[in-house]
């Protein structure tokens, strides 16, 4: 193993919740009607794609860019008290970094990137953080994880990738990477996807199983 690359929501930040609350109150306030498969559909979008799909799929009266620029006005809102850090994240993120080169890679916009960067006192621990927006396209596009390990100077195949969404899952195994699954309770991935990875049954867990990690195996 060579480096590791974190998703950050709903893996090191349990914003998934909140940024369905934000995504539904706006599109409620702006004319969309919500479907049952908007939630799934637009995790792991970068933030051109989901404002695209509001405006598309959802119905929301208003250009994509008023629409990017108003969700993503109310996180950095929500995030300027604090990120909503999951226990033991920092703790195992530093844990890691001291043995491997570490990055994230992130469907969040670059602000809220930067805020959790900045409130957990990592912004030396992580060389690397990338918001999708960066690589082109979001998940499950692998885009945002090759262009991770190429800033790390590590190859895809010799990174680990550490995520908790469906669509984040096939972005990470698209790179080709060694995938860790730490499922998010709020929305399970398919366990089709989970069949594929390794499993986690918390985060704390990550540090011990990258270590015993065996090429091959």
């Amino acid at each position: 193993m060579d480096a590791v690359v974190f998703d950050l929501d709903g893996v090191l930040v349990d914003s998934e919740t909140v940024w369905d609350e934000v995504r539904r109150a706006f599109a409620g306030a702006h004319g969309g009607a919500w479907t049952p498969a908007a939630t799934r559909a637009m995790q792991g979008m970068s933030t051109p794609e989901w404002a695209s799909y509001l405006v598309e799929a959802v119905g929301v009266r208003l250009t994509p860019e008023e629409v990017a620029a108003g969700v993503v006005a109310e996180m950095e809102r929500r995030y300027a008290q604090g990120p909503p850090v999951l226990p033991g994240a920092v703790r195992v993120v530093r844990a890691v970094a001291d043995r491997w080169p570490v990055a994230i890679a992130s469907s969040s916009p670059p602000a809220l990137i930067r805020s959790f960067l900045t409130a957990t006192g990592l912004v030396d621990v992580v060389p690397v953080a990338l918001s999708s927006e960066e690589a082109g396209a979001g998940k499950p596009a692998p885009d945002v994880y090759l262009l991770a390990a190429s800033r790390l100077g590590a190859a895809p195949g010799r990174c680990a990738a550490v995520e908790d969404s469906t669509n984040g899952l096939r972005s990470a195994l698209a790179a080709g990477m060694v995938v860790y699954a730490v499922p998010n309770p709020h929305f399970p991935p398919d366990p089709a996807v989970l069949a594929g990875v390794t499993v986690l049954g918390e985060l704390a867990e990550l540090p011990d199983a990258l270590a015993s990690f065996l090429p091959g195996e």
